[in-house]
């Protein structure tokens, strides 16, 4: 049933639009290209601007040391707490402001914001600091009724998700500046997504010896040992889509190898070869056991070159995210809303994407993912060229936000 209120957090959102797309147009114009990761400036303007809604932002930044390590420049966290009064809820929202470079094939200005036939286009506009707009607009929405009077809402603006996410909402969480009772983090308007795969990223160096070109029975060639563990890890891709998840949106695990790098010339026998790979995991596995199996996988496969040494490093290791009994309130609100603002069902499914969301489930927090968007990242060109957010889909999931708000802290 809807509630009075309800009609009167639209009737702001659609009065302030104009506000909050120039919003978003100054956070998109701020870049945030990871690598190289110099985030901080973007937080400190994201701060400047909220201030000037009265807002107050508090900055964490990540001591040095720890974000020249995960191979980025600067990264400062920004938590807003907004709290309504005594018990209740707390709910927080997260997205991400770090994005992967622009890359070339752009026909507007990856930094410039602009808006075109109902599209504002630039990095990030559609993942995640979309999103940034989305929850500041719906807490300033819920602020204006002045009917809340319990619970709290925390805006959680963070740095890392390119990079998995340990120095941005893990850094939050580990130092024991949040533990909110349930989460909404950056996500797309027409499903509300429960679940995500988890990733393993390994590097694999193979050590043979380099020798002329002429004389090749001087050397070992790292470069044979690499293709045949190439062809092992493709071929264990028909072992891995034979496992099939039961999560919706979700169909199997997959490796990937996403980059080689070995040799010195073509008249050298290659003494050296680098592999990274990608190994997606469905919410049902366990991520020890598939580490476990990968890595007998390789060895097995180097085993088959005599004279070639193999280390394995692990690059990343993140969790699946899967469902917590807390969130179905979360769901609920969000696919009612859904439905009444976008006029047509709010599926709840997985996705195949990873996300830093699951740090937040790993410590026990209740989180879905839900924000502005289209149906898939493909229409958005999230990560491509010409990437863009519907200005509709951004007022839309405002309203949905906001009416969740309410609902949840009002219960």
């Amino acid at each position: 049933m809807s509630h009075p209120a309800h009609a009167q957090l639209d009737a702001w959102i659609a009065a302030h639009f104009d506000e909050q797309v120039r919003f978003l147009q100054a956070l998109v114009r701020v870049p945030t290209d990871t690598p190289p990761g110099n985030n901080a400036p973007h937080a400190e303007r994201t701060a400047a601007l909220l201030a000037e809604m009265g807002l107050t932002a508090e900055q964490h930044p990540v001591p040095a040391e720890a974000v020249a390590a995960q191979g980025m420049a600067s990264i400062t966290n920004l938590i807003v707490r907004r709290r309504f009064g005594e018990g209740g809820r707390t709910i927080a929202l997260n997205a991400h402001g770090d994005v992967v470079p622009p890359g070339e094939g752009w026909s507007h200005d990856p930094y410039g914001g602009e808006v075109l036939d109902g599209k504002l286009y630039g990095r990030a506009s559609a993942v995640s600091k979309s999103d940034f707009a989305t929850y500041t607009f719906a807490l300033r929405a819920l602020e204006s009724l002045g009917l809340v009077k319990q619970g709290a809402v925390e805006l959680h603006f963070t740095y890392d998700e390119e990079f998995g996410g340990e120095l941005g909402p893990g850094w939050l969480l580990k130092n024991g500046l949040t533990q909110p009772d349930l989460l909404i983090a950056a996500g797309f308007s027409y499903q509300v997504v429960t679940a995500h795969n988890g990733c393993l990223q390994l590097e694999v160096t193979l050590h043979g010896l380099a020798s002329h070109a002429a004389y090749p029975h001087t050397g070992v060639d790292a470069l044979q040992a690499a293709n045949r563990l190439l062809t092992a890890l493709y071929e264990h891709n028909r072992v891995l889509r034979t496992r099939r998840s039961k999560v919706a949106g979700i169909t199997h695990p997959y490796l990937n190898v996403g980059r080689i790098e070995g040799g010195s010339n073509t008249n050298v026998v290659p003494g050296k070869v680098v592999v990274k790979l990608d190994r997606r995991m469905i919410p049902e596995e366990d991520a020890a056991q598939v580490e476990a199996e990968v890595r007998g996988l390789i060895e097995a496969a180097v085993a088959l070159s005599p004279g070639v040494r193999c280390e394995i490093r692990r690059l990343l290791l993140a969790q699946a995210l899967k469902p917590l009994p807390g969130n179905a309130p979360l769901v609920a609100a969000i696919q009612r809303h859904g439905q009444a603002v976008f006029g047509e069902p709010i599926p709840d499914s997985g996705t195949p994407l990873y996300t830093d969301v699951r740090l937040y489930g790993e410590h026990g927090v209740p989180a879905v993912i839900y924000g502005a968007g289209p149906r898939t990242v493909l229409e958005s060109n999230a990560k491509r060229a010409d990437e863009h957010v519907q200005l509709a889909d951004l007022q839309r999931a405002t309203q949905v936000i906001a009416r969740t708000l309410f609902d949840l802290l009002s219960a």
